[in-house]
């Protein structure tokens, strides 16, 4: 530690030789909204504390000078802070439009100020469309750039305007270990970041030893105890205004029941705030007896106030970031804060959707104590960057340097790569044959291997990656670039996980079977894998009748009979995946005997192997071969037997396709009546054959609200592999999947 303080001392020591004995570092710290502040105020308090190596100029911007959100650059000149400049910046609106006007506004305001004090570097915190303007303003002007918080990830516009910043800047203070990777990952220069802590950290882990219960009774009341009031801060998200608000409007029903003392802070400025305001006034809550409504409280004060609340509730970056400091409850709502690192204390409700759910969350939460968390700082912040701003040598050259990873091969001039075809490696694992597929992304087969799926586990796998294996490097001769491997499978199937959970009897030794990382292991690909149903439905929707349909069904029939559902556009998978089970809607209490167990399935009925056990009954009876029919003595009697009897007059074989088909329309009539879709997609070797039986059961049997629905036969060549490819072609170029 000597040696460390000694080494800085001297480097600080060469770094004041080079830039001038005499010249002292002019700072500028550029402050816009009461949240910024808070993080700066420690910093420019250190600065100020050391006036033999800096100047401070103050810029106050923004929300500080609006009469609506407390004007709080009172707070500034509170804290005996000289206000060198005052910008106003802010263009009164209520959407997306006034925030661009803001920063136009501030980008035509900020160069005669920076001109006035060329200041050798701008201090710019987060990710709040002014500071873009700031760090914009600043890079044009060759003024060198310190962002603080650089590299954390929430789950807003934030998140983009925050990198933005950090392209901006040319040093960088971040809170915790995983922003400075992610700074290094964006190929920031690692001896321009400095891992410090969150600045405001360094008050907020001395403040609880200070007097407390006034400020407590000052801000809710005389009668108001420790750990029985609730601090509530909400901001709208700006890339969905409609649903933050009326998440707000939930939050407030819910804490209205909750009938606890609460602390209600106005929103941020941004598109949707003032409609936010007009839900509160509207549901009276700065009348409530039990709530107060402020614009503005000191950070000092603030802090009082969330480290003795019994909860905090909201989606401010307060709530995941400095209230865990002091072990305070908190409920974060929505996805404004997705990504942020949290402590133990922070009890997430991202789909905050109904009243019920927030007032639960409250109720798990409320009056709890959790340990303290030290994710974003020890309190030792400030020193750290004080050291940090002595040890810039301004005589280094301005422009920013970007610490690109390595490239193996560049490839870019190379006209083939050029033209390449993204394509996907499709597999089908039918109850007889395994297929692997090269498809492109407009949905043709360029190449197919077929194989008789082996009967065992290890066969079988050991087969999959040998085809899949051949098939990626003959993609590279037929010029495909292979983005992934999807998997199309029997059974029910985890797709999160890539496992086969339960398989059907005809694929044998196939439950509990995980084929995601043996197979990606081996290609070095990512794998997705699913139902043969459900990839059926996301043919049809990529590359079939699906297309643009938001609801539809799509039932396979062919050995089996089996589906998938989309709803709203996605599939359904269902909470143990077991969704869209089709082929085992019991359409009889006493019919045949399924493969699974039950009696009366439409599978029973309709699937193949039940056509062919018919068949069999018939030809056994001698009943089956009418004139025009002919059988070899060791041909296996099958459906296509069945239909090509009845085609050619056999009343008994009519007589079981019109029950087939009968038993499937019931089956299509209790999904229209469950599922309501617009579409249902018949698929397989059979749809065509009962199309019209189908048909004729909805118009008799279904309701008349779903009489309307479109019956249509698939016009997919092979919708297994199409579904596979999709699997993998959807997520890798849309990411819907």
């Amino acid at each position: 530690e000597v040696y460390f303080k000694n080494l800085s001392k001297q480097k600080q020591k060469e770094v004041m030789e080079k830039n001038g004995n005499n010249h002292k570092l002019r700072v500028c710290v550029a402050t816009c909204n009461r949240a910024d502040y808070s993080k700066l105020a420690p910093i420019m308090f250190g600065i100020k504390a050391e006036p033999q190596f800096f100047e401070l100029d103050v810029v106050v911007l923004g929300s500080h000078l609006i009469d609506d959100y407390g004007n709080t650059y009172r707070m500034i000149e509170q804290d005996d802070f000289d206000i060198h400049t005052r910008l106003h910046t802010i263009v009164r609106g209520e959407d997306e439009a006034a925030m661009v006007e803001s920063v136009g506004l501030a980008l035509v305001k900020l160069p005669d100020v920076l001109n006035r004090l060329k200041p050798d570097i701008m201090i710019v915190h987060g990710d709040r469309f002014d500071a873009l303007a700031l760090a914009t303003s600043a890079a044009l002007m060759n003024i060198r750039i310190l962002h603080i918080e650089g590299g954390e990830v929430s789950g807003t516009i934030d998140d983009s305007i925050r990198h933005a910043i950090t392209k901006l800047a040319h040093y960088h203070v971040c809170c915790t270990r995983s922003a400075e990777q992610h700074l290094i990952a964006m190929c920031e220069d690692h001896d321009r970041i400095l891992l410090a802590g969150c600045p405001s950290y360094d008050k907020l882990l001395s403040a609880k030893n200070k007097d407390y219960m006034s400020i407590i009774r000052m801000w809710l009341g005389e009668d108001v105890k420790t750990r029985d009031y609730i601090v509530a801060l909400q901001h709208p998200v700006t890339t969905d205004i409609k649903h933050s608000i009326k998440m707000f409007e939930l939050t407030l029903d819910a804490l209205i029941s909750f009938n606890k003392r609460t602390l209600v802070l106005f929103p941020n400025v941004d598109a949707g705030d003032k409609e936010m305001v007009r839900v509160m006034r509207k549901k009276g809550i700065e009348h409530h007896p039990n709530f107060r409504a402020v614009k503005h409280v000191p950070f000092d004060q603030f802090i009082q106030l969330v480290a003795h609340a019994g909860c905090m509730i909201g989606n401010s970056s307060c709530g995941v970031r400095e209230v865990g400091a002091f072990g305070t409850p908190v409920i974060n709502l929505g996805t404004r804060q997705t990504g942020r690192e949290t402590g133990e204390n922070v009890l997430h409700v991202r789909d905050a959707d109904t009243q019920d759910k927030i007032l639960h969350a409250l109720q798990l939460q409320f009056g709890k104590q959790y340990p303290c968390s030290k994710i974003y700082g020890d309190g030792n912040a400030v020193p750290r960057i004080l050291k940090f701003l002595k040890s810039i040598d301004l005589k280094e050259p301005l422009q920013k340097k970007f610490c690109f990873p390595p490239v193996k091969d560049n490839i870019s001039q190379d006209i083939d790569h050029i033209l390449e075809t993204q394509s996907a490696l499709a597999v089908d694992l039918g109850g007889t044959n395994l297929r692997v597929a090269i498809v492109s992304m407009k949905g043709e087969i360029v190449k197919k291997y077929t194989q008789l799926n082996p009967k065992t586990y290890e066969d079988r796998l050991e087969l999959i990656l040998k085809m899949c294996i051949e098939a990626a490097s003959e993609a590279v001769n037929v010029n495909c670039r292979i983005l992934g491997v999807g998997i199309s499978t029997g059974g029910r199937v985890n797709p999160r996980e890539g496992i086969v959970l339960h398989s059907t009897k005809l694929i044998q030794e196939w439950s509990s079977v995980d084929l995601r990382t043996p197979i990606s292991d081996a290609l070095h690909l990512p794998v997705w894998v699913d139902n043969d149903g459900n990839c059926a439905a996301l043919a049809e929707r990529k590359f079939g009748h699906g297309k643009g349909i938001e609801n539809f069904v799509t039932l396979i029939t062919g050995t089996g009979i089996g589906g998938g559902i989309v709803h709203q556009h996605e599939l359904i998978h269902g909470s143990s995946f077991c969704a869209a089970e089709l082929g085992h809607i019991v359409v009889s209490l006493d019919g045949p005997e399924c493969l699974c167990g039950s009696q009366g399935c439409i599978e029973a009925y309709a699937s193949g192997i039940a056509l062919q056990r018919e068949a069999k009954k018939l030809h056994d009876e001698d009943l089956l071969l009418v004139e025009g029919m002919s059988m070899k003595e060791e041909e296996v009697v099958s459906a296509a037997h069945l239909i090509q009897a009845a085609k050619l007059g056999n009343a008994k074989a009519d007589s079981i396709l019109r029950t087939a088909g009968t038993a499937l329309g019931l089956g299509v009539v209790n999904i229209l009546h469950t599922m309501n879709p617009s579409l249902v997609i018949l698929s397989g070797v059979l749809a065509s054959h009962y199309v019209n039986a189908v048909k004729d059961v909805i118009n008799r049997q279904a309701l008349s609200s779903v009489k309307t629905v479109d019956v249509v036969v698939s016009n997919l060549a092979d919708p297994a592999l199409l579904g596979a490819a999709s699997l993998v072609l959807d997520y890798t170029t849309r990411r819907i999947y």
